[in-house]
């Protein structure tokens, strides 16, 4: 087709998407964003009777930000339910989170999100969700955990559908590239769809687009050269420019910049958007060596979904932002398999020479650590007794020798799924300013607001339940306003 023809149709097609969202309109709700947390705003303030627009960065066939790449959940409930076993109290899912944050966390907004966990599947599944029956093997997440059926996309098709059905009116290929303050009240949002710089207006704004994850040039600000080296699992539309645009002009920040959701992934997965399928599950069940064949950290700290998210910035504070899980024949069936093969020789050395390490220091690490490994009975779903003795770092759980060829190995790189560095917002997800000020019609919901829960660490589901619990918050409140 001629150059100047293809230009004039994405013109026409553009143009006809914009008659069909009438920009000039005061909406009562702008949702920015199109994620979980985005769209959990757009259904409850369309629910509740207010007018919604919403603008997505990535186009329609990529819509949904990282919810994409989610399979599940984590929620509170008090007894069995037809998705998740046994109960999940208020006080045991307090007591995890403080596990994995450190006490790096608000609360009040902590325990807003946990109850409100409990009473969240129902309103999923009245949008259209689906679960599947409850999880078992080695995640150990059957109690805690709800999974969509589908995964992450079949949940934000079933979010979108609804939306489409409800009326909600949205935007695709339109990035927000800043939002106009004035004494705390946006005065106008200022966007560019397919090209072209579009004005929005609304009486209430829920800003729910994410991180700064996919700018390597702000992650070089805090890591260095070794930003370079990481990989973002995650969508590659969330820049963080709204995120800086807030904070330049008086938004409160929350969070440490360095503070993320990474965890360990194959190396070999590609720089942007490889999902969760590149996520590698075999290190509790692996020894994990540097690039100079050393271990540096417990493999066997702690069950994995508690666990798992620390590996990415264990893996990005090495030397090279590179290391390599070694096993066994013994564990090879023991967790989900990466979606790359793996690597594998007939001896500890033949492996190394293929994962280009040096041969004789893994051999030396490898005899070190089958010395001090202990008997014990071993249970590859609970924290049992194999235990190593008299080697830092030591392994506390699921240490077995490694001597059963063929011997196994898959490289790992830092994956970045989220930042933690975000806005200040109270118990109605209202976006604060940094003297203290509630915003007028300012929300915020998701990512760019987790870090006020995660201060840092992670565990699996939370992040989905953040989203959720303040996207219907953030909905909730907007509706509200726009009827006052």
């Amino acid at each position: 087709m001629n150059p100047r023809r293809a230009q004039s149709l994405r013109r026409l097609v553009m143009k006809r998407r914009l008659d069909m969202v009438n920009l000039h309109e005061l909406y009562d709700v702008l949702v920015i964003g199109g994620g979980n947390a985005a769209l959990c705003a757009a259904l409850t303030a369309r629910q509740a009777g207010a007018s919604v627009l919403v603008l997505e960065h990535a186009p329609r066939d990529f819509r949904g930000g990282n919810s994409r790449h989610t399979r599940n959940l984590r929620a509170m409930h008090l007894q069995p339910t037809a998705t998740l076993t046994e109960s999940y109290s208020e006080s045991d899912y307090w007591k995890d989170l403080l596990g994995v944050t450190g006490g790096k966390t608000d609360e009040n907004l902590a325990r807003i999100t946990i109850r409100a966990t409990s009473e969240i599947l129902p309103w999923m599944e009245a949008q259209g969700a689906r679960f599947q029956p409850s999880l078992s093997g080695t995640l150990n997440l059957s109690r805690t955990n709800a999974f969509f059926l589908g995964g992450g996309k079949a949940l934000m098709n079933a979010y979108y559908l609804t939306a489409e059905r409800l009326g909600i009116k949205v935007l695709y290929d339109t990035e927000v590239k800043s939002i106009r303050l004035v004494d705390a009240t946006v005065q106008d949002v200022l966007a560019t769809s397919e090209g072209s710089p579009v004005t929005v207006r609304a009486k209430a704004i829920v800003v729910a687009s994410g991180g700064f994850q996919a700018n390597i040039e702000w992650l070089r600000e805090y890591w260095g050269d070794a930003a370079d080296n990481f990989v973002i699992r995650g969508t590659p539309y969330a820049k963080g420019v709204l995120l800086r645009n807030l904070l330049d002009q008086g938004v409160a920040s929350i969070g440490d910049p360095k503070q993320c959701h990474a965890v360990a992934i194959d190396a070999r997965s590609p720089k942007f958007d490889g999902g969760i399928v590149t996520r590698l599950d075999c290190i509790p069940f692996s020894i994990v060596v540097d690039h100079e064949a050393k271990r540096f950290y417990d493999e066997g700290e702690d069950i994995w979904p508690k666990r798992y998210a620390i590996w990415g910035r264990l893996v990005a504070m090495r030397p090279k932002q590179i290391a390599y899980a070694v096993m066994d024949a013994k564990s090879e069936k023991l967790f989900m398999p990466s979606v790359y093969p793996s690597v594998r020789g007939d001896s500890v050395a033949e492996l190394a020479g293929k994962l280009g390490l040096n041969a004789a220091a893994l051999e030396k690490t490898v005899r070190e650590y089958n010395a001090a490994v202990r008997p014990g009975t071993f249970n590859g779903g609970l924290l049992d007794d194999c235990r190593t003795e008299g080697i830092d770092p030591p392994k506390s759980h699921w240490a077995r020798a490694l001597e059963a060829a063929p011997f196994i190995g898959y490289p790992l790189r830092p994956g970045i799924t989220f930042t933690y560095l975000g806005v200040k917002v109270d118990e109605n997800a209202r976006v604060l300013m940094s003297d203290g000020r509630p915003c007028t019609n300012l929300f915020a919901a998701g990512e760019i607001m987790a870090g006020n829960i995660l201060g840092e660490g992670y565990m699996a589901g939370i992040g989905m339940a953040i989203g959720s619990v303040f996207g219907r918050i953030a909905g909730r409140e907007t509706a509200k306003f726009a009827r006052n």
